[in-house]
């Protein structure tokens, strides 16, 4: 497995396995905890969860938890293909307003993480995608936030208009409300 640290967004890493593979298939490491630690990280993880995406073209996020209830994330597409956005919303971050862009997919069998404090987002890029995460912190519905997909001052380079969005998201605020 090699980690490669965003240069975008402070905090953030990619996790590319490397499978060990034989005739029965395939076995690989999303990531290991002392790879976290190493690179400064010295939370844990409290809850999983999956989100399935039937079509192609869905939008979710861009979601973060607000203060106290901030969580760190690790990502990765198990069935299907999304482009993963992170984005530095944490105002005293040396990449604050910045982002960056991963294809996670089945394929690649890419992992993520996500600091505490930034905004997380995704585009389906197939249909039938579904997305495992790892949570750093349990989730308080009162400190939920996000940010507009289309922020400006963001200026996220989609690579496509999304399909289908929820009305929350379509509703959120911009990163200079």
């Amino acid at each position: 497995m090699s980690v490669q640290v965003s240069t975008r967004v402070t905090g953030a890493l990619l996790f590319e396995p490397s499978p060990a593979t034989d005739e029965r298939g395939w076995f690989a490491e999303l990531y290991q905890l002392r790879e976290l630690r190493a690179h400064g990280w010295g939370g844990e993880f409290v809850r999983t969860a999956l989100s399935f995406n039937a079509q192609a073209g869905t939008l979710r996020g861009l979601h973060f938890q607000r203060a106290p209830h901030q969580d760190a994330k690790l990502v990765t597409c198990v069935t299907g293909a999304i482009f993963d956005v992170v984005a530095d919303i944490r105002p005293d971050s040396p990449t604050f307003g910045h982002w960056d862009a991963f294809e996670l997919s089945a394929t690649n069998r890419r992992a993520v993480f996500l600091p505490e404090g930034v905004a997380h987002g995704f585009l389906t890029l197939s249909d039938d995608a579904t997305v495992l995460y790892h949570l750093g912190a349990y989730y308080a519905r009162e400190a939920g936030d996000g940010i507009r997909w289309d922020d400006p001052t963001l200026a996220i380079r989609w690579p496509g208009q999304p399909m289908t969005l929820s009305a929350q998201d379509q509703q959120w605020g911009t990163l200079t409300r």
